[in-house]
């Protein structure tokens, strides 16, 4: 039982799906065919205004063919004027070629002269260009020699620096070994002393000796004699020792002297090539400066002879200018007469370009009209082909609403039956 009634459910669910989407689908195709049928009554007035339009054309193009005719008339009684005014029309023109010749002539000889001046431009730019890479170089030549001399200069600074530094440090060795050396002059000295008064101890002892008669002291000053004696030779080693630390550093502060000689040999003879590049710096630095003075002199010199040549360019220059003013005078005269004869000759061409025109511009106008008439037609045609391709569409939509609501009315009275069999079902 509940099996039933959930299938029945399930029924009615669809049932209401498929009635709701048959709804739709009816209103889409109603919608549709509405529109269809706005757009064939549109299409419907564009048709019958195309064709106004297309009877309109026909009639103005049988009226300006009537007018092309009468004007072709008049353009065949108008031919002898034309014949007479070309023959006046070729009188001019070789008029008119004489006078151009002359012209180009003219022009011609003035061309030549302007090609001379820009001639005469481009040497003296030339030789311009080719002063200033001179004074260019030079310039760059002298700020080599002032960079390699600075470098010279720096060089031997940190030589004389150098020079300077091991002098200093030479005289502090030399000082420092002549106190060592005065230092062992002094125990020198004392070692002396202690040796002398060893020696006197000694006499004294053996006269002490040569008056006692007593052994014991015999003895004791002999054993005393002895240590003397030891005392007495150590002194002398101490002594000897001395002497030679003393002539060892004798021998030290002799070569320290030496090497302290030859580094203020050394350092004069740098101050001495101090002296000298300094000299030669100012020497060379004065010969520069003289240089620069040469050189701007053959500058000015080089700069006041192609200052000179300008001035004669520029007076042939003028001499060419006023022969071209006379030259164009003469064309002017030339363009003058030209000018009159053309103006005849344009009069006469007008009358002759006017009935032309006017019969070109009626031809023009019947092509319009022919060509706005078949555009027309063609326009009329499109309309009819889209008229009936609308109603055959409408004829579609209008089918597709009748399957759609004899569907719907189908449902309708399955939906009838199903209700009173539902309700048996639930009996």
């Amino acid at each position: 039982m509940v099996d039933v009634e959930r299938s029945n459910a399930a029924a009615a669910a669809l049932d209401k799906k498929q009635r709701n989407f048959d709804k739709c689908e009816l209103e889409s195709a109603q919608k549709e065919a509405r529109s269809l049928s706005t757009e064939l009554f549109k299409l419907k007035n564009s048709y019958e205004e195309s064709l106004d339009h297309l009877e309109t054309m026909k009639r103005e193009n049988k009226n300006l063919q009537e007018e092309i005719s009468d004007l072709t008339e008049q353009l065949g009684e108008g031919g002898k004027t034309i014949h007479e005014l070309e023959k006046v029309r070729k009188q001019l023109e070789q008029e008119k070629g004489e006078i151009q010749s002359a012209l180009e002539e003219a022009e011609g000889s003035l061309e030549h002269e302007e090609g001379k001046i820009l001639r005469v431009q481009l040497e003296f730019n030339q030789i311009k260009a080719e002063m200033e890479r001179k004074l260019a170089e030079k310039d760059e030549e002298m700020e080599q020699c002032k960079r390699n001399l600075q470098r010279t200069i720096d060089t031997l600074q940190s030589s004389l620096e150098a020079e300077c530094r091991s002098r200093n440090e030479a005289l502090r060795l030399k000082k420092k070994m002549e106190g060592d050396l005065n230092e062992m002059e002094i125990q020198l000295s004392q070692a002396n002393r202690q040796a002398a008064e060893s020696q006197r101890q000694l006499k004294s002892v053996h006269s002490h000796l040569k008056n006692t008669s007593l052994i014991n002291q015999k003895k004791k000053l002999e054993g005393d004699t002895v240590q003397l004696q030891t005392e007495v030779e150590e002194a002398v080693q101490e002594c000897r020792n001395a002497e030679e630390k003393a002539k060892k550093a004798i021998t030290d502060a002799a070569m320290m002297a030496e090497e302290l000689k030859k580094e203020q040999d050394t350092s004069a003879h740098l101050e001495r090539m101090k002296k000298n590049m300094e000299q030669t710096i100012k020497d060379l630095q004065h010969r520069l400066d003289e240089a620069e003075q040469i050189a701007m002199k053959g500058g000015k010199k080089q700069i006041q002879k192609l200052e000179a040549r300008v001035r004669e360019l520029e007076n042939e220059v003028e001499m060419e200018q006023k022969k071209s003013s006379e030259a164009v005078k003469g064309v002017r005269k030339y363009e003058r007469r030209i000018k009159e004869l053309t103006y005849q000759t344009e009069e006469d061409r007008k009358n002759i370009a006017r009935l032309q025109d006017l019969v070109d511009k009626l031809q023009l106008k019947v092509k319009a009209y022919k060509r706005s008439a078949e555009e027309a037609e063609e326009q009329a045609n499109v309309h009819l082909s889209k008229f009936r391709k609308l109603q055959h569409e409408l004829d579609e939509v209008e089918e597709r609403a009748d399957i759609a609501e004899s569907q719907v009315n189908k449902l309708r009275a399955k939906s009838r039956d199903t209700g009173p069999k539902k309700g048996f079902d639930e009996e």
